[in-house]
């Protein structure tokens, strides 16, 4: 294997970082009584307070995790590009770690939260080769990925304003920012690098 390919664990962990942030929150809002999925955050589901709340804990944390795993393993990726992603994970580990109060969404958990999004939307943007090289094919599409997953942050962003769809915004955000590093893996190791 050449040592700027992209290894072989970033294909694990890039296909586990969906299945462990959508399962998370399926599992979760079954055992909480009276959660909406459209209007409630995937934050309260790892509320204090909650009763099951380390179901989501755990798959932040394991998302996290899988984003930092697959950061590594993106070798033919630039280096701030890697960095921007492993950033983002380990904001999902800090998400995970500090706990919203119960009703609220302020503290180190909206900041890890933020940063997470912020630098989940960001990173393929940061793609290119070191030294300016010309771009791959697969990779084309890295900054219109970017926009939309831009844009999809601002429309969470939008709706925890107006207090409208809050919880459908956060999952397609989410959702898009969990599915792209896995597009990514797919991509350069399909085109053979």
């Amino acid at each position: 294997m050449r040592r700027d390919a992209v290894a072989g664990y970033a294909l694990v962990s890039s296909a586990v970082a969906p299945v462990l942030l959508i399962g998370g929150w399926t599992v979760a809002a079954a055992l909480q009584p009276g959660y909406d999925s459209l209007r409630d955050t995937i934050s309260a589901l790892a509320a204090d307070g909650v009763e099951h709340r380390w179901v989501m804990t755990v798959a932040l944390v394991g998302l996290g995790l899988a984003h930092i795993v697959t950061a590594c393993g993106l070798r033919p990726l630039a280096k701030p590009a890697r960095v921007m992603l492993g950033l983002g994970g380990a904001a999902t580990l800090g998400a995970g770690a500090f706990p919203v109060p119960a009703a609220s969404t302020s503290g180190a958990h909206q900041v890890a939260a933020t940063f997470a999004f912020v630098c989940l939307a960001l990173w393929p943007a940061l793609w290119r080769q070191g030294g300016g090289g010309a771009p791959r094919p697969p990779v084309r599409v890295m900054i219109p990925a970017t926009l939309v997953m831009v844009a999809l942050v601002l429309l969470f962003a939008i709706a925890l304003g107006s207090g409208v769809l809050v919880g459908l915004a956060e999952r397609l955000a989410a959702g898009a920012e969990s599915v792209w590093p896995l597009a990514t893996v797919l991509a350069l190791r399909r085109s053979g690098i």
